[in-house]
């Protein structure tokens, strides 16, 4: 099974973490089921972009991203070029290490 390495984020999830996954999974799935409480306002419907991550690696193993995550990609903080919403990047058999970006735009959190 694939490992997602989530890296140490001060609030989400301070220590990081490592977590085994089925192929299939959404990134934002697998971090939920784990314990790591990534944001995700729209239900995880692609219509926002709460769950921006970045792909540090394994990137190249996600499915392409379609040209409305591409669209809400560009309104996401510290975009970078290995970004993806992790409600749309499905795990496929390779490992990943994910960053999760310290801020959002989202302007109401349920945590704050």
């Amino acid at each position: 099974m694939p490992k997602i390495v989530f890296l140490p984020h001060e609030e989400i999830c301070p220590e990081g973490k490592v977590v085994e996954v089925e192929s299939g999974v959404s990134v934002c799935d697998a971090a939920l089921a784990n314990g790591v409480e990534i944001e995700h306002a729209c239900e995880k419907s692609c219509a926002c972009t709460t769950c921006h991550v970045i792909v540090r690696e394994g990137f190249d193993s996600l499915g392409e991203p379609d040209e409305l995550e591409e669209d809400l990609l560009d309104k996401a903080w510290g975009l970078e070029p290995e970004s993806r919403l992790s409600c749309q990047a499905i795990v496929d058999d390779e490992d990943l290490v994910v960053e999760i970006p310290k801020y959002t735009i989202n302007q109401v959190s349920e945590k704050h």
